[in-house]
């Protein structure tokens, strides 16, 4: 409860954003820790990323069982996924089965953006302000604001004369899109691309796509799940996990025949072959090397480059999706259904603006060199402003009245992802320098949740009111992300990885490549080692226990 001299709710925690990760910092720290947990979320539902991203044909490009929360068996047994590939409709009823099982509801702001967040160093607490002039105080805030949860705006010369609709794929309207009879554009061919335009090109009369750089796609073969195999995965789930927690990925692949130099390329071609036929990402993993070998890398590119030539009917249209300006999974890989076939529609067109980018918008369309082309409707499929995006939109004041968005100006430093100097008490999950885009982020989200809390429990058994990562094991792990990176292809890539996509970005590797496993473990030895890399303030000068008591009132 607050003090009678200020009016603001208290609690222990605040966490910013209602998706994956708040439903789950919700449990663990009200359910497992007796913690008064407040959660703001700016939409008018939960699911985060899914909740927004509306787009036809949005699914997830990991296996849904692996795309899943493991933390509770009851879930785990209840639910049953439809297909191989969930769609986003389903994981949306997925995440608001979860909150309900979990009867976190009753937790969460709807409708409410946080604007900006203040540490007061008195008495050690958050104030965190929203939109709606909802404000509330918190020893602890956590961020769960997503990796991908901020479209990318392009902002192209006479946007606002164009007389039909625009739309972005990250932010759709909830009621959909008919395109049927309509002239349809697209812009972009990054994963919302390659998942819309086969969709869209079902519904509209004519659909023209605008590609900048060509990119890489392998075929999902996603089909329904049967009964049989339901059932089977269920059985196994804890099994399953347990590997999946081990794995570099978070996520069971097909692993690699051996390295460029030391294999037969007659079976390694013959690998390729039956992995495109329905093994998704593993297709770019045939060579255990083809992330750090550019010759490697180059037999596998050249078999995608082969099998877009024997998908498309027209040779010019298939030398212009031929991706060659990165290594295949330098980006993130995006696996898809029928998107190169899409070009063999006589409705179907595709127009590079790579030598003659995009003039200006007009009234009646989009003007490329001195070609105009009329349509009904514009879609963006302009991607995100990964990882940063949502942190950099809300003023977080530290200490010394540090800025976030000023402190990461050159490029986020962090230590572990978790935690970064002049932000006390701050924990982002997920955030720029963890594993978390490179893997199953669901597993990574499981795994800051949980270390996240039990060091909580530890700080509370100790009398500690102010934990902050030091700025030399943060220079360090930021040292070691950037080093990690430096020895693979993924430097070669402008990829949203490196926040390339974004004008202005600084190029840092927003990544931990090291692998889950190996994070899991270095996060487990700087637990057992008393959180090194944390320095601890304050050792019992304010009681720990209640809420009020946690927000210095």
């Amino acid at each position: 409860m607050s003090s009678t001299s200020d009016p603001t709710p208290t609690y222990d925690v605040v966490v910013i954003g209602a998706g994956f990760a708040g439903i789950y910092l919700v449990h663990k720290l009200r359910d497992e820790l007796g913690l008064d947990v407040k959660v703001f979320e700016r939409g008018a539902g939960i699911g985060g990323t899914w909740y927004w991203n509306r787009y036809p044909g949005a699914r997830c490009d990991l296996e849904s069982d692996a795309y899943s929360l493991s933390f509770n068996d009851e879930i785990e047994q209840e639910w049953d996924w439809t297909e191989r590939y969930a769609s986003q409709p389903e994981i949306l009823r997925y995440i608001n089965f979860v909150a309900d099982k979990l009867d976190v509801r009753g937790n969460i702001e709807l409708n409410s953006t946080v604007t900006r967040a203040v540490f007061d160093e008195d008495t050690d607490t958050w104030t965190v302000s929203c939109d709606t002039g909802a404000s509330a105080k918190a020893r602890y805030l956590m961020t769960a604001t997503g990796i991908l949860s901020v479209p990318s705006m392009p902002t192209f010369e006479g946007m606002e004369t164009f007389e039909g609709r625009i739309y972005h794929t990250g932010d759709w309207p909830h009621e959909g899109v008919d395109f049927a009879g309509k002239r349809v554009a697209v812009i972009g061919t990054g994963s919302s691309g390659i998942q819309s335009i086969p969709v869209i090109a079902e519904q509209a009369a004519q659909l023209t796509v605008f590609q900048r750089t060509a990119t890489f796609t392998v075929p999902a073969a996603n089909r329904p799940v049967t009964e049989n195999e339901r059932n089977a995965t269920k059985r196994s789930y804890k099994q399953l996990r347990e590997q999946m927690r081990r794995s570099q990925v978070g996520v069971l692949l097909d692993a690699g025949i051996g390295n460029f130099a030391d294999v037969d390329l007659r079976v390694a071609r013959g690998e390729l072959e039956r992995r495109w036929r329905g093994a998704g990402m593993s297709t770019a993993m045939v060579l255990s090397d083809n992330l750090r070998s550019i010759e490697a890398n180059e037999f596998t590119s050249q078999f995608v480059r082969d099998k877009i030539h024997e998908i498309v009917d027209d040779p010019a249209v298939a030398r212009m999706l031929e991706p060659h300006d990165y290594p295949i999974g330098t980006k993130r890989l995006p696996i898809d259904t029928n998107y190169y076939d899409t070009f063999n529609r006589e409705h179907v067109r595709l127009v590079s603006i790579r030598d003659t980018p995009i003039t200006r918008f007009s009234p009646a369309g989009i003007v490329v060199g001195d070609t105009e082309y009329e349509f009904d409707a514009i879609v963006l499929a302009t991607g995100f402003d990964a990882s940063t995006g949502a942190l950099d939109r809300i003023h977080i004041e530290g200490i010394d009245g540090r800025i976030m968005r000023e402190q990461w100006r050159d490029g986020a430093e962090s230590y572990l992802g978790l935690a970064s100097p002049g932000f006390p008490n701050l924990f982002t999950v997920t955030g720029p320098g963890s594993p978390a885009i490179l893997t199953n982020v669901i597993g990574s989200i499981e795994h800051h949740v949980e270390w996240i809390a039990e060091y909580i429990a530890y700080l509370r058994a100790e009398g500690i009111t102010r934990t902050e990562a030091t700025t030399e094991a943060t220079e360090a792990w930021t040292a070691h992300v950037a080093e990690l990176a430096s020895m693979t292809l993924y430097p070669r890539a402008a990829s949203w990885y490196m926040g390339a996509n974004i004008p202005g970005k600084p190029r840092v590797f927003l990544a931990y490549i090291g692998g889950l496993h190996n994070y899991r473990d270095r996060c487990e030895r700087i637990a057992a080692d008393g959180y090194l890399g944390f320095a601890h303030a304050d050792r019992a000068r304010i009681p720990a226990g209640s809420a009020a008591a946690a927000a210095g009132s």
